[in-house]
């Protein structure tokens, strides 16, 4: 029998007790990218999407100043040639309109809305061990039987918004940036007060200091930004990315952040301080991710006295640029090693909005907010008449939008229980007591320490090369094993503790959220070990997964 025939005869056998082979949640990245795979499989596939629209974050996060960090030629799809032929980017780094502008291009070429549910909300998932299917409700009463529950709910998308006394009293508007009204919010000769300063803030904060009569930043812990040194791209430099996509896409691939820059040595052991001072002025005049590339990145990650030197390089950029010297210094970081944290950009002279008579700074990790007023903010120093507050605060990063979903695995064991102290999995992508169930750039794996498109299309084709897998040789059902599960978080966690993230408070440890258990929660080993791993897992009939052949499958000839 052929695979096709065994396809075919598997979809048969399934679509007798099934809706759908698969039911994804998500339609951003990866939730347009696995439609369109599972699709080209001849599988019948529904996408549920909460918004009105296809997006995903970039849906949602239309904050004004909102912009991607890796440059736009990169921020994109790399499986289709029509797609990144066609489109052409306005700028090194995309602003969220022209992102959502190129995933609704994507979701047309590809002809992708006719199996996407809008304005539907996943509200849980249950999954039948006999029968091998998933039953997924949504909050308008429906129900579907599907083979296959795929997450593509994303890692930054369930926000978080400080539960601060006294925000019902609050007389002015409060908004989260990532939920900004699709409308826009009047900001202009208002009184602002902004919370949180990392990249979202950072953004914030220098594109709206204009606007504001005042502009008041609450900021607990301050960042290392690297200049963007953002600009329109000419059509020639565009014409020459064109050229040599294919070797750009390789790099990007094959390396640990999915970013096709090369580091100027592969580490700064036997150069002197002076000498790799001169490497980062150069990197810095380039900008962006490419600073961070000055040399490999999983040294500057480990290595302490490299990186301090990277660190100091930094703050005494960032005092060069403020004028106040009481300012600059609540503006340097000294609790934390340069990119332990999510290493922000600056595109709008960031540091230098504090040099304006309408904008101040307060420490709120000397000053902790106590309340909210009906004025405004109060702080255990001063307090701050407010119009509009803007929660800069971020996501229940990584877990929170899929435990968002009331998920139930074998047995009725909700997912909820069993991620109690910190989240499990198995390379990211499966989890024992959920069979035939998928997460893309879930836990433990690269995600948001990478390019997110390289490791969302590198989950993605491993999901669809596996289901082609388990329906050519008769298999109906597919779990991570308990052994395989608890190996890979081990190993994520002994990475994470011999790198300096283990220095830092973050939310890739969750520690953002109160509460939350401080687990290492991205793969810290970078894009090019973790593909070669999940490849090896993949060659070697899923080494680790537990495979269950359908009673009735038919006989494969060998």
């Amino acid at each position: 029998m052929s695979d096709g025939d065994v396809r075919e005869a598997a979809t048969e056998r399934d679509s007798e007790t099934t809706d759908f082979d698969a039911v994804v949640v998500g339609a951003g990245f990866s939730g347009l990218y696995m439609l369109h795979r599972l699709r080209e499989l001849g599988l019948s596939v529904r996408v549920y999407e909460k918004g009105d629209g296809v997006g995903g974050t970039w849906y949602w996060n239309r904050y004004p100043g909102a912009r991607c960090d890796s440059e736009s030629h990169i921020y994109c799809y790399s499986f289709d040639e029509d797609l990144y032929e066609v489109w052409e980017w306005s700028e090194r780094y995309p602003e969220q309109p022209e992102i959502l502008e190129y995933l609704n291009f994507a979701a047309d070429e590809l002809d992708l809305r006719r199996d996407i549910a809008f304005e539907t909300e996943v509200t849980s998932a249950s999954y039948d061990d006999e029968a091998a299917t998933w039953t997924v409700e949504t909050a308008d009463g429906d129900s579907v039987e599907t083979r296959f529950f795929i997450s593509a709910v994303g890692c930054l998308s369930e926000l978080f918004k400080p539960d601060f006394d006294g925000l019902d009293t609050f007389d002015g508007e409060w908004y989260h940036t990532a939920r900004w009204p699709h409308d826009g919010v009047d900001l202009d000769g208002k009184h602002v007060g902004v919370v949180g300063t990392g990249s979202t803030g950072i953004q914030f904060i220098s594109e709206n200091a204009s606007r504001a009569s005042h502009l008041t930043v609450f900021q607990r812990t301050p960042n290392y930004a690297v200049p963007a040194r953002n600009r329109p791209l000419e059509a020639d430099e565009y014409e020459e990315i064109r050229d040599n996509y294919d070797a750009i896409w390789e790099r990007a691939r094959n390396s640990r952040l999915g970013m096709p820059f090369e580091p100027d040595e592969n580490s700064a052991r036997g150069l002197s301080e002076d000498e790799i001072r001169d490497i980062l002025e150069d990197r810095w005049q380039q900008g962006g991710f490419r600073f961070l590339h000055a040399f490999e990145p999983g040294h500057v990650l480990s290595n302490a006295e490299t990186n301090e030197i990277i660190s100091e390089f930094i703050r005494e950029k960032i005092r060069e640029r403020v004028d106040d010297p009481e300012t600059a210094e609540k503006l340097v970081p000294t609790d934390h090693p340069y990119a332990s944290k999510r290493p922000p950009m600056d595109y709008n002279d960031y540091y230098g909005t504090y040099n304006r008579d309408n904008v101040s700074l307060v420490d709120v990790d000397a000053n902790p907010i106590t309340e909210l007023t009906p004025d405004g903010v109060r702080t255990t120093a001063d307090e701050y008449d407010i119009d509009v507050l803007v929660f800069a605060t971020g996501f229940d990063a990584m877990t929170g939008a899929i435990l968002a979903m009331d998920i139930y695995g074998r047995d009725g064991r909700s997912l909820e229980e069993k991620w109690a102290d910190g989240p499990t999995t198995y390379l990211g992508l499966g989890i024992h007591d959920f069979p035939n169930c998928f997460t893309i750039t879930g836990p433990q794996s690269p995600s948001v320490l990478t390019n997110m498109p390289m490791s969302i299309e590198q989950h993605v084709e491993w999901i669809t090369d596996c289901i082609a897998y388990m329906d050519r040789e008769g298999y109906d059902r597919i779990e991570a094993t308990a052994e395989s599960e608890q190996q890979w978080v081990s190993q994520t966690n002994m990475l994470a503790d011999n790198m300096l993230f283990s220095e830092a408070k973050s939310w890739y440890r969750g520690e953002n959220v109160p509460g939350k258990p401080g687990i290492f929660t991205p793969f810290p080993g970078g894009l090019e070990m973790y593909r070669g791993i999940c490849e090896r897992v993949a060659e070697d009939d899923y080494d680790g997964f537990e495979l269950r052949r359908a009673p009735d499958a038919p006989t494969v000839e060998q």
